[in-house]
């Protein structure tokens, strides 16, 4: 379960690019059609690193730390939304220059998708109207609000009590909380744990948790949108789940399989919330699978 790449190289690889005066940290490598790594709450992108060797022999392959988390600013008064986080990424893929994007996804990601899909549907991107989606993979995540299931301390965190919670937050809290929704075998490791923990905690983490956590309200805000985004979809769409997952796992799917035409729904069993991580070998192939299925 060791990652192929430590954080320290991970950081190493990457670069900061400017969004509205904040610093954010991005990783490019590869070379193909352009895909879209977006990672999920409360880690960064660094989760992708397992999956990251395989990948970018095959595409030309983008990253980011959304704002507010991993190595990326996060500032303490901000208003964090969805809508801005999709802003950032069309931000990032215009000073790329790329016309053209796959996007695989996870968790808090997900829904970031989901709002560029809509925006792909009714033709809103800015600065680059042109921008077009090929395909979207969704790993676990909360695409649908009546079926995501929440943990205690994320109900918390959501609560007028919610900014100190996340102070009080620290490493042996997180692993208690991981150690419910990772898999039964694919538990994370220690060295990982300490990973995840430095991405989280780093640049004032803890002060910016109860911030970050809006997204599960702004998703029962934008349900229409957002599930509307996927029942509409003209373009390739898959679902790759680790059904063992009790926040987003076969809940989510058998939702999925009931209201989003022609779905296609890759489960793996005993897998939890966080494939890239517990099973990036076989998050890999399907994910290759699907992208062949398009003659890519």
């Amino acid at each position: 379960m060791e990652l192929q790449m430590k954080l320290s190289d991970w950081k190493d690889k990457g670069n900061y690019f400017t969004f509205n005066e904040h610093h954010l940290f991005s990783v490019e490598q590869g070379q193909g059609e352009p895909l879209l790594l977006i990672h999920g709450f409360p880690t960064a992108s660094w989760d992708w690193a397992k999956m990251w060797p395989q990948l970018v022999k095959n595409y030309r392959v983008l990253t980011l730390d959304m704002l507010g988390f991993g190595f990326s600013d996060k500032p303490r008064k901000h208003s964090y939304s969805i809508a801005e986080q999709a802003d950032c990424i069309e931000h990032f893929l215009a000073e790329k220059g790329i016309a053209n994007i796959h996007i695989l996804s996870h968790d808090y990601g997900d829904t970031v998708a989901q709002e560029l899909l809509a925006r792909f549907q009714t033709n809103s991107f800015t600065p680059n109207p042109s921008l077009t989606l090929k395909s979207i993979c969704f790993l676990n995540g909360g695409l649908f609000p009546e079926t995501h299931q929440p943990l205690l301390i994320q109900k918390i965190l959501m609560s007028p009590l919610g900014f100190m919670v996340g102070r009080l937050f620290n490493r042996k809290k997180l692993k208690k909380n991981f150690n419910q929704i990772f898999g039964p075998t694919t538990l994370p490791t220690e060295k990982e744990l300490t990973s995840f923990w430095t991405l989280i905690s780093s640049n004032g983490g803890k002060y910016v948790f109860h911030l970050l956590i809006r997204y599960m309200q702004e998703r029962k805000d934008n349900r229409e949108r957002w599930v509307g985004a996927l029942q509409n979809a003209k373009i390739p769409l898959r679902v790759i789940d680790g059904v063992y997952d009790p926040i987003s796992g076969q809940n989510m799917v058998d939702r999925y399989r009931k209201i989003v035409p022609n779905p296609d729904v890759i489960e793996l069993k005993n897998i939890g919330h966080f494939p890239l991580v517990e099973a990036p070998k076989e998050v890999v192939k399907h994910y290759r699978e699907f992208r062949l299925k398009q003659g890519d």
